[in-house]
């Protein structure tokens, strides 16, 4: 049984980065038992305004658009919803699939809890590449007394 505990933006982030390939299969495995799916939005595609926070004055500013669709389903009673960066509408539909899977607590939530699980670590690996390679960029300073 799988163990995982994540909230439903953590969630969301992690199916927003999984690859579609993936997405798709678990979605066919949460409707393998013929559970009832309807689509409240279908797949749609559209810009969103990016803000963002500089990090040494904390001042917020407009960034640009970004590209991104987002749908929603009812499976069995409970309402998923996903927004993915791009237009992969297949992916997106997937993935609020899935989210309604998890939030519903069916039977195949463990296998989209994997999935997350998985994206979780390659983002951490990921992460910590990446470190790796900006540490020796690092100027460290020392103070003078």
């Amino acid at each position: 049984m799988t163990s995982y505990t994540y909230s439903r933006e953590r969630l969301a982030e992690l199916l927003a980065v999984a690859p579609e390939q993936d997405l798709v299969g678990a979605a066919d495995a949460c409707l393998s038992d013929g559970a009832a799916l309807t689509v409240l939005t279908t797949p749609e595609i559209g810009c969103i305004a990016t803000q963002v926070r500089e990090p040494i004055g904390h001042a917020r500013f407009f960034l640009g658009n970004v590209l991104a669709c987002h749908a929603e389903v009812r499976l069995d009673g409970t309402r998923g919803w996903a927004m993915r960066m791009g237009d992969d509408r297949a992916a997106v539909l997937a993935a609020a699939v899935c989210d309604a899977e998890v939030a519903a607590g069916r039977r195949n939530a463990g296998h989209v809890l994997d999935l997350c699980a998985r994206m979780e670590a390659e983002l951490a690996r990921a992460e910590a590449e990446e470190w790796a390679q900006i540490a020796p960029t690092i100027v460290q300073f020392e103070e003078l007394t």
